[in-house]
Formats: structure tokens, C-alpha cells, sequence
């Protein structure tokens, strides 16, 4: 069986994040979607919440389980059996630093990373400018699922 990991803040869960998730739960047996805590910031969702969009954005995929983790990845993937972390690449920007990260857990490790390119209509997602729209009452449908827009909603008070 391989399991792999998703990781990251997902505050909030994109699209861009579940075109990624999915399409990796079609490659490999198992999908753990792990919310990395970092102490050093404050998120916009507590990890609790952002566990919860994310499981309800990815009920369908019966092989995708979500989890939390504060500590290095590579420790992780080693105490729950993981054989290769999944990230996904917007731009050629993103692989300049996400090819450093795969070369240092590698090194720790020597766990594999996967990349998998975004689809071109998730390219200009992420969750900081998801946040940013939000906050000042921009339109974010087709960017997050239906129950995180309901969130940003309730957070910012629209």
C-alpha cells in the first residue's frame, strides 16, 4: 500500500488544494492530508476548523484522511509509514523552493517528493490572496469550496 501526504497550511482550503488532493488520491492507495501547525503564526482558521473544511471538501474521496502535525514533515511520514510527500506547483517560482525542501527531506530521510503541476485553471490560487479578497468583500466562488466561502463569510462578517 503507498501512502503519501498532502502538506500544508490550508488556511483556507482552495480549489487549488483539492485539484491536487484528488488527483493524488487516483494515483496512490492512500491520501493524508496533513494541516502543519507553526507556533510562529496565527492562521485565520484554528487548525480544528481547517481539518473540518477539509474533510468536508473531500467526503467523496474515500481514500483522503486529514490529520495535524507540529514538527518537521519528515518526521511525520516516518512514524505513520508514509512513502512519498505530494506537492503541487503552480509556477516555476514554486519549484525553485519546493525542489530545496524535496532535496533537504530527502537528505534527512530519504522519503521522496511527488510533484504534481496544477491544473491551469487553479495556477493563480492561493490562500493568502483567497483571504485578501474575502476580507474586503471580493468574490471568491470558483476559488474555495461552497462551506470555506461560508467561513471567510462568517469570519469577515458578510
Amino acid at each position: 500500500m503507498t501512502r503519501v501526504v498532502c502538506p500544508g497550511s490550508f488556511d483556507p482550503v482552495t480549489n487549488g488544494h483539492l485539484d491536487i488532493i484528488e488527483r493524488a488520491s487516483f494515483l496512490f492507495d492512500e491520501v493524508v492530508v496533513v494541516v502543519l501547525v507553526n507556533q510562529s503564526k496565527s492562521g485565520l482558521f484554528p487548525i480544528e476548523r481547517r481539518i473540518e473544511l477539509i474533510a468536508d471538501a473531500t467526503t467523496e474521496l474515500e481514500n483522503v484522511t486529514i490529520d495535524s502535525y507540529s514538527g518537521l514533515l519528515v518526521d511525520y511520514c516516518a512514524q505513520n509509514d508514509v512513502q512519498a510527500i505530494v506537492k503541487g506547483l503552480r509556477a516555476v517560482s514554486d519549484f525553485d523552493y519546493e525542489l530545496q525542501m524535496a532535496q533537504m527531506n530527502g537528505n534527512l530521510t530519504g522519503i521522496d517528493t511527488v510533484f504534481i503541476p496544477t491544473s491551469p485553471d487553479y495556477t493563480f490560487i492561493a490562500s493568502s490572496l483567497v483571504k485578501e479578497v474575502a476580507k474586503h468583500g471580493g468574490d471568491v466562488t470558483g476559488l474555495v469550496p461552497k462551506q470555506v466561502m461560508n467561513a471567510l463569510d462568517e469570519v469577515f462578517g458578510h
